[in-house]
């Protein structure tokens, strides 16, 4: 007599149940919340709208990662619709999931930022006007880095003769022509809400280039396709650790770090990537207790942030981190154009 397969549970670890279905609920209900206050008269309602949408897509942007790593759900396909979905909702449809993922994990297989786009050999390389003109962007606090990397993902399948991306023509295409479609039927039902969605989006892309600039310390390489990092240098766990840090929201509230989906728990991520974010303020807490160098509090980070807001765009030198000291990140460049959402 045949056996029948016990059926997985939808959740794949079952102290998830709760805090999954509450973050995923809360990430769905501040889109729709969001997206529907920006139609409101009330330009207070706005502003809450306008937030509230953009805190839907930074969590549906972590939710993306958390799907990535199968930390979520116990079947693949699960994980696989649930990312395309918050791919949708955090602007980031025209990348397939599939190869977003893939090519997070090869960062953390090869300790390095593995990107698509090289922005600044792009940058040096294009007239200077142009390359005023994005500095002017970024001089401004608007993502110029981030959007030439999206808008790239979308040009990518037009522009290569590689078989593998030319592919995505098909896909690329459909889903530029329905988003296009539904841009204009909100910029007809409301201009308003067209240009706050777009705010919105904007605040997205600002908060995760600010978490993502001060994580890692790699080097980076600009790879399309599959193939070793063949530079002659050892990249060890501890080179992973030495060059990882965790710019936590708060030391002294931890639950500001849901904020973030506690994605600034980034050393501990590190050092057990299949353990998912609501286990990480205890992992961190056991690998590396209080006072751990590899933390820098988010308001260190600020002033250089705004700093060095140009330098970063085009200096390939990452800055100086001072293990101790009160303005020990001053000279902390960071990093730019590696986001996880642009990945092809």
């Amino acid at each position: 007599m045949a056996t029948v397969a016990t059926p997985k549970p939808l959740f794949r670890y079952a102290d998830g149940v709760l805090p999954n279905s509450l973050a995923l609920g809360y990430t769905l209900a501040a889109w729709g919340a969001g997206f529907a206050l920006l139609f409101h008269p009330s330009l207070w309602l706005n502003a809450l709208g306008t937030l509230l949408l953009a805190h839907g897509m930074i969590l549906a942007a972590y939710f993306i990662h958390e799907f990535a790593h199968a930390s979520i759900f116990s079947q693949a396909r699960h994980n696989l619709w649930a990312g395309n979905l918050c791919s949708w909702l955090a602007g980031s449809c025209y990348a397939d999931f599939k190869d977003l993922r893939d090519k997070h994990l090869r960062h953390h297989v090869d300790r390095a930022d593995v990107i698509t786009l090289d922005t600044k050999a792009f940058l040096k390389a294009r007239p200077r006007w142009f390359r005023k003109l994005v500095l002017a962007a970024e001089w401004a606090y608007v993502p110029a880095v981030e959007l030439l990397m999206h808008l790239y993902v979308i040009a990518l399948p037009f522009i290569t003769d590689n078989p593998r991306h030319r592919a995505r023509r098909g896909p690329v295409a459909a889903t530029l022509g329905v988003r296009l479609a539904l841009f204009a039927l909100l910029g007809w039902l409301s201009p308003k809400a067209l240009a706050l969605y777009a705010l919105a989006w904007l605040i997205m892309l600002t908060v995760l280039r600010f978490a993502d600039a001060y994580q890692h310390t790699y080097d980076a390489f600009a790879v399309l396709d599959e193939g070793e990092l063949n530079d002659g240098k050892r990249r060890d766990r501890a080179y992973e650790q030495r060059n990882t840090y965790s710019n936590l929201v708060s030391l002294r509230w931890p639950l500001l770090n849901l904020l973030l989906l506690n994605f600034s728990y980034h050393n501990a991520h590190h050092e057990k990537m299949a353990d998912p974010w609501y286990r990480l303020p205890a992992l961190h807490e056991k690998l590396y207790g209080r006072g751990y160098a590899q933390v820098i509090p988010m308001r260190a980070l600020l002033a250089s942030f705004h700093k060095h807001r140009l330098r970063r765009v085009l200096d390939d030198d990452y800055g100086v981190f001072e293990v101790d000291g009160a303005r020990r990140a001053e000279d902390f460049y960071g990093a730019v154009g590696v986001s996880f959402l642009t990945a092809v």
